[in-house]
């Protein structure tokens, strides 16, 4: 609910000036990463469902705290705790998703849920939309609110999910960082999601700078893409997914699709501002036809990934894997917007031209690693078959 309006989110809630409010929250955010490698210890030890239960408390008490949170000083300590919860929560949903599904299921799992993750950002976006239009500023506070609310509610849905019996028990105080930092196929798939999340970030950082400064587009278009972008992911991302596994696609050849249909947008993106068509219209339609392939190498790559990286990680020590995979994610987004900045104002085209190279790069060191990964993170196995279990009945859970 508060995302599409961050600064005058945390402006209007706390009363402090938008330069505090934007240094604060760039400073907690990257201090944030520091709680990475205790919530990977604590999936290994406690399991991944108790470690979501203190985020989202976390997360509830910090958004409930916010509109208290008048002083600098009081709102830096509520930033703090709130951003190092937020930061900590990717690593710990996968590692869920590995404990509660296995073989192809996790696919479908990661698939669903990064539909309904799009989904719950559109609706909140228009949610808070409403709130603000109707009760003004003290709108922000009201979406502050139902921010904590929200939380609170998943916490609850979270209550019936069951871990599966793991295969062996596995030795949760004994596996180290040292074991992640000793797996050097897992960490090339760590750094070929670090070039891959750049692509990522260029939809929210690249995109609407390139089309008001490069293309003198429109500020419309910006958002109309960012809405062709949502609506995509929440009502394709299933269908795509269940297109990619009944083709028997491996995990890897998946996620390289994925970053190479990245690189195709990319490049239509340079021809784009190569040419800088006069036409309003066909300038939108070449847009959107650039945003549909964007979203659907997304929508092909993010699952495949995600569900690689979970699948490669060893169960006694799948909280420091996913949490040393998660911080290729973070350290892109806090990479990309000084980056793409410089680039830009040397040509601003050179940022795409670059994301080709990154984006080729990272889809050739997955296939390149392919046969030194697990059998079964690479392809997915059936699930009455995954790791020698007995026949499960996790679709129908998985759905649920």
């Amino acid at each position: 609910m508060y995302i599409p309006f961050t600064l005058v989110f945390f402006h209007y809630v706390t009363g402090l000036s938008f330069t505090v409010v934007g240094t604060v929250l760039t400073v907690t955010g990257l201090a944030g990463l520091a709680a990475l490698p205790a919530a990977g210890a604590a999936v290994d030890r406690y399991g991944a469902k108790p470690v979501q239960y203190v985020l989202y408390g976390v997360r509830v008490a910090g958004f409930a705290l916010y509109p208290l949170a008048h002083s600098l000083a009081a709102f830096a300590a509520v930033a703090l705790v709130t951003a190092a919860a937020d930061r900590a929560f990717p690593a710990v949903q996968q590692s869920l998703i590995g404990e509660v599904a296995r073989g192809a299921d996790r696919d479908r799992l990661q698939a669903a849920t990064r539909a309904l993750q799009n989904g719950g950002n559109g609706a909140g976006a228009l949610l808070a939309s409403l709130v603000i239009a109707f009760a003004g500023p003290t709108g922000y506070t009201w979406a502050a609110w139902g921010n904590a609310v929200s939380f609170a509610v998943a916490a609850l849905l979270l209550r019936p999910l069951k871990p599966l019996r793991a295969t062996a028990a596995p030795a949760r105080r004994r596996a180290g960082y040292r074991l992640v930092l000793a797996d050097r196929p897992f960490l090339v798939v760590t750094g070929a999601n670090f070039l891959n999340a750049l692509s990522y970030s260029a939809l929210s950082v690249l995109f609407p700078l390139f089309l008001l400064e490069w293309l003198h587009a429109p500020a419309a278009l910006t958002g109309s893409a960012f809405t062709v972008n949502t609506v995509l992911c929440a009502l394709a991302g299933v269908y795509v997914g269940s297109r990619v596994r009944r083709a028997g696609a491996r995990r890897t050849r998946a996620a390289a699709l994925g970053g190479t249909l990245f690189s195709a947008a990319f490049a239509a993106q340079i021809v784009l501002g190569t040419v800088r068509p006069a036409s309003g219209a066909v300038l939108g339609v070449a847009l959107g036809a650039v945003v549909v392939v964007y979203t659907l190498g997304e929508l092909i790559h993010s699952p495949a990934v995600e569900v690689l990286a979970v699948s490669a990680a060893p169960e006694e020590a799948r909280g420091r894997y996913m949490a040393a995979y998660q911080i290729s994610w973070s350290l892109a987004k806090a990479v990309a917007p000084s980056l793409f900045t410089v680039l830009f104002a040397a040509d601003g085209r050179l940022p795409w031209a670059v994301l080709i190279v990154t984006s080729t790069v990272a889809a050739a060191l997955l296939i390149r690693v392919e046969h030194r990964l697990p059998a079964d993170a690479v392809r997915p196995v059936p699930v009455t078959v995954a790791r020698g279990d007995a026949p499960a009945s996790t679709g129908h859970s998985v759905a649920a």
